[in-house]
């Protein structure tokens, strides 16, 4: 295989490893770049690498997605070589015939690679909503702020982070394995999660303390953890304060007026906590599905006496994403300080420090 053709086969092993291993949908895969692979001299070598990288994959072998997602896999990849490909691959048959075997067992996995190498396994539900609640799945907004601080660690970096509604902890677990926080606490308020949740930070080799994290000196590779069940509308801002935080996260909490006030309550009640020597920023990444909750975010923190600011976008160029075209944001609020002053024209938050922040 030529350098160049090398070079495009990797870059198509990677689209189908970093999407296989987080279940995303079939119709996300390069399906049309892999058949114009099969379609040269290589084309068996090619397929050989998607099984390594997919089914054959050391992290699917330990923790595999659904054995219906992997059976619709396999099929679509037969499908796909049949249509371009005379002779068959006995290995393609062999994999599909295992899976067919194989019994559906609980819970199933989703994997997200790391720069690193190394991946956050979590166990999510199969179903948006389960058990009358959404978090236990992954959303959109947790991987675009977990690229985002991937790509800050200085941050995270020996610092203590709280995290506001960590559902299944993956932007939490990429944190701690990818920023080196000195500790991290996840919370949520739905016992359901907060089960699933222990145990997905159990599954990526981390403790959860009894009490609140703190940090211990004989461990500088991993920070302490401790798992909290918080509810927005009864915390105190003693009861946040209490965790010390230097950092503040938040992602794909904005989903209603009623969650989107009560955060706001909740950081309010913590930044008029008297007595704190810190004053810690937060990171709320969000996904404008309304823009009506996303007008109604900022207006609260104006009303609050928040100051925020919009970052600047990043590219998606780490986690499988499934398509989706809505714009995804993260505000960096400062919990302490002067406020600022915002104001609104035609739909366009206008930050007087800052120029346009868009929040649509």
């Amino acid at each position: 295989m030529a350098p160049e053709e090398r070079a495009g086969a990797a870059g198509v092993l990677r689209s189908f490893e970093r999407r296989f291993l987080a279940a995303r949908a079939l119709r996300s895969f390069p399906w049309q770049g892999l058949e114009d692979k099969l379609k040269g001299p290589a084309g068996s070598e090619v397929l050989l690498g998607i099984l390594q990288k997919t089914v054959r994959h050391p992290v699917c072998v330990r923790h595999p997605p659904s054995v219906k997602y992997r059976r619709s896999f396999l099929s679509e990849l037969i499908r796909r070589h049949e249509a371009v490909q005379p002779e068959p691959l006995d290995e393609l048959y062999e994999a599909l015939a295992e899976v067919l075997m194989a019994q559906e067992g609980a819970p199933c996995h989703r994997s997200y690679l790391l720069p690193s190498g190394d991946a956050v396994t979590l166990a999510e539900s199969p179903a948006i909503v389960s058990q009358g609640t959404t978090g236990l799945v992954t959303w959109t907004a947790a991987l675009y702020l977990a690229e985002w601080a991937l790509e800050n660690p200085d941050t995270f970096a020996h610092r203590t982070v709280l995290e506001l509604g960590s559902g299944a902890g993956l932007t939490g677990l990429a944190i701690c394995k990818g920023c080196r926080p000195r500790a991290y606490i996840f919370s949520d308020g739905h016992s359901r999660v907060l089960e699933q949740l222990r145990s997905n930070v159990l599954l990526n080799g981390l403790t959860p303390q009894p009490g609140p994290a703190a940090p211990d000196p004989q461990d500088t590779q991993l920070p302490q953890v401790a798992v909290a069940q918080l509810d927005w509308d009864l915390v105190t801002g003693p009861q946040l304060a209490a965790f010390q935080p230097d950092v503040i996260i938040a992602a794909d909490v904005l989903y209603c007026p009623e969650t989107t006030r009560s955060l706001v309550g909740a950081l309010q009640r913590l930044a008029r906590c008297q007595g704190h020597p810190w004053t810690p920023d937060a990171y709320v990444a969000f996904t404008a599905r309304n823009p009506d909750t996303c007008r109604l975010f900022t207006e609260e923190l104006g009303r609050a006496g928040i100051p925020w600011e919009k970052l600047p976008q990043h590219n998606r160029c780490l986690f499988a994403y499934d398509e989706e075209t809505v714009e995804t944001s993260i505000l960096k609020l400062t919990l302490g300080g002067p406020p600022r002053t915002h104001s609104s024209q035609g739909g366009m938050s206008l930050d007087t420090h800052g120029g346009p922040q868009t929040c649509e």
